[in-house]
């Protein structure tokens, strides 16, 4: 286990790096390659040429290459100095950029937003699970009947439904005209309940798109499984079927479910662009589309950097849970 875990510890330091670097390739190295000036990305277009020439100077963008990505690297971890243009700006680790639009630091800026979406990820995470492995595994057992059929129908139409589309009648509907939940953000620490109230909807939006999906895997999953020669055995040896169920069948169904869910949780840490924009939430998807608007490229830099690394992450967790759900597995 202790070797196991050292060799993947080792294997996603160095996919960070090829990470931070792959991302220092798309936003300085790529534009240079085709003829465009990276500064002005980062200035605005409609800046002039001597603050133009300040940003390149702070950037470093005419030092070699390599020094570049080295300063770019170091900075996330140590803090980073620019010096240009006759100022002198502290940007203290982690420092994944500066917006010299807004003049400030990239990491204080999303640190504020990245809770939001975390208890969005999380707690949409948590219903699309139970909801997912509950639809599927039932209809998995009740194959070809009524309930299968309409279970299946509506994952079908949970995966086909946008999430504006699904939020925006949700808040038509149990918001504004019920008034049963909450239609505005509030932070947790002014109003627990307040906050909890206006997450709801969100949760439950953003759950029926990926629960769907997660139906229709556990479905076929748990098919597959079911006809498998252990579960067959176990049958066979007298285990009541709530055992070879829920011991054995839904070990195996859990392997490809969390692979999956390793995957949707890093990117939605990115920040669920069309679910805080429906719902008004100010995570770190709200704060890209405002970026995007803006043209603040270190804002998108950021975010790219903390979606990148955060599926890395999630997925160095799936592997070390794999050994946990599935005993076939071993860790060695």
């Amino acid at each position: 286990m202790l070797t196991y875990l050292i060799r993947r510890l080792f294997a996603v330091a160095v996919m960070l790096i090829v990470v931070i670097l792959a991302v220092f390739s798309i936003f300085f190295l790529i534009p240079k390659w085709t003829g465009q000036d990276p500064a002005l990305f980062f200035v605005g277009k409609q800046a002039d040429a001597a603050a133009i020439e300040g940003v390149r100077e702070k950037l470093g963008l005419g030092d070699p290459i390599l020094l570049q990505a080295w300063e770019f690297i170091r900075g996330i971890f140590a803090g980073r100095t620019y010096i240009g243009g006759g100022d002198v700006i502290e940007c203290p680790a982690p420092c994944f950029g500066y917006s010299f639009k807004s003049q400030q630091a990239v990491w204080p800026v999303l640190l504020d937003r990245l809770p939001v979406t975390l208890f969005l990820a999380l707690g949409a995470a948590v219903v699309w699970l139970f909801i997912g492995l509950t639809v599927g595994v039932l209809s998995a057992l009740k194959r070809g009947t009524i309930w299968d059929r309409v279970a299946m129908s509506t994952a079908l139409a949970g995966v086909s439904l946008p999430v504006y589309f699904t939020g925006l009648l949700s808040l038509a509907i149990f918001a504004y005209s019920l008034g049963w939940v909450n239609n505005a953000f509030t932070e947790f620490g002014e109003d627990p309940a307040a906050w909890f109230s206006g997450m709801i909807l969100p949760w439950i939006s953003l759950a029926f798109l990926f629960g769907a999906m997660y139906a229709r895997m556990t479905r076929a999953s748990m098919l597959e499984v079911m006809g498998e020669d252990y579960i067959r055995t176990a049958r066979a040896k007298g285990l009541g079927e709530k055992t070879v169920i829920g011991k054995h069948a839904m070990r195996s169904t859990m392997t490809p479910i969390l692979t999956l869910l390793g995957i949707d949780l890093g990117a939605l840490m990115g920040g669920a662009i069309l679910t805080e924009t429906t719902f008004s939430l100010p995570g770190l998807g709200q704060a890209v589309l405002i970026a995007i608007t803006d043209k603040d490229l270190p804002i998108i830099l950021a975010v790219t950097l903390i979606t990148a690394s955060a599926v890395v992450l999630a997925n160095l967790l799936v592997d070390l849970l794999y050994a946990v759900i599935d005993p076939r597995v071993r860790l060695t």
